[in-house]
């Protein structure tokens, strides 16, 4: 599967912007989907992971009740909505998708990933 991350950009501190992964050569219904983001000079972090269906969702402390992945398997999509961003939230960030055998499990370990979109930069001021 391929997947192409969009949506990034630059946005004051307490703004709002909806990253978009679109993936092709598959469906994504039977895999977990999660966003991963990586600042200069550390190494790439988890944010969140959404289950196949999306029921089950998990996300990175830092983020929890500011950040929400939605995903439309119809559309072969997943989304990652960021409200009240934070220069700290500043870095480049990649979906991901992970080819694992069960419909409720979304996991936060990058190497569990199994393929990866390209990246776009989110650039929070303050």
């Amino acid at each position: 599967v391929q997947l192409q991350a969009s949506g990034g950009g630059l946005v004051q501190a307490g703004g709002s912007l909806r990253l978009s992964c679109a993936a092709s050569g598959d469906k994504i219904s039977g895999y977990a989907m999660g966003w991963f983001r990586q600042a200069p000079g550390t190494e790439r972090e988890f944010v969140a992971a959404a289950s196949w269906s999306g029921s089950y969702t998990t996300y990175a402390v830092s983020v929890q009740g500011r950040f929400t992945i939605p995903r439309d398997n119809a559309k072969n999509t997943v989304d990652l909505q960021m409200n009240s961003l934070k220069p700290e939230d500043t870095a480049v960030y990649y979906c991901a998708a992970d080819l694992v055998g069960s419909p409720i499990v979304a996991r936060p370990a990058p190497a569990e990933y199994d393929y990866w979109g390209q990246g776009t930069q989110v650039t929070v001021s303050s």
